[in-house]
């Protein structure tokens, strides 16, 4: 689910992606339910895209909120008994002690709770969905698998009809060539 769930840039919160277009998608607000549109030209990310810096390698946001919601009891942080950066970097560091030190920031641990915070006020299970749009991603890409093998088929019959009718368009100029001399 977190693939639907969107960060964007300048405005607070989390969306759910409703729809998409062109040149822009419909966003719910999951604060107040609120649909909006995001423009091309803004800044929008997938939750499933954003990972959190260790000293090994990047780790998944999905694990460190199980991490989170595990010691947590499936509640929310009480974050304001972490108002000063030491008791962030303190929590994070029972959560997942080999996060980077020099590339994850205060203010990144604070938008993590709270984005944590509004995915538990919203029952949005993103273990438990995780298999679920996976499966679902499977599904999407078997079947733009399937509409671009149609439409390289409906391709292929467009060039070959194309490719007809030139020939038969020649023939017919070779005819009336002939004939006219």
């Amino acid at each position: 689910m977190l693939t639907k769930i969107l960060s964007v840039s300048g405005k607070p919160g989390l969306y759910k992606l409703i729809s998409t277009s062109k040149n822009m998608n419909i966003v719910e607000s999951l604060a107040d339910g609120k649909r909006i549109p995001i423009y091309l030209s803004e800044k929008a990310v997938a939750l499933s895209d954003v990972s959190i810096y260790t000293e090994e390698e990047d780790v998944p946001l999905r694990e460190v909120f199980a991490k989170i919601k595990e010691k947590e009891g499936g509640k929310k942080v009480a974050i304001d008994k972490l108002t000063q950066n030491k008791d962030l970097f303190a929590y994070f560091a029972e959560i997942l002690p080999t996060y980077d030190r020099n590339r994850v920031y205060a203010s990144d641990i604070k938008k993590l709770i709270g984005w944590y915070n509004i995915l538990i006020e919203n029952n949005i299970d993103f273990e438990a969905e995780n298999n679920a749009s996976e499966s679902t991603e499977m599904q999407e890409e078997k079947s733009s698998t399937l509409t671009n093998e149609a439409r390289n088929e409906v391709n292929a019959k467009h060039s070959e009809s194309s490719s007809k009718k030139a020939d038969s368009k020649s023939k017919k100029v070779e005819t009336q060539t002939r004939s006219k001399h």
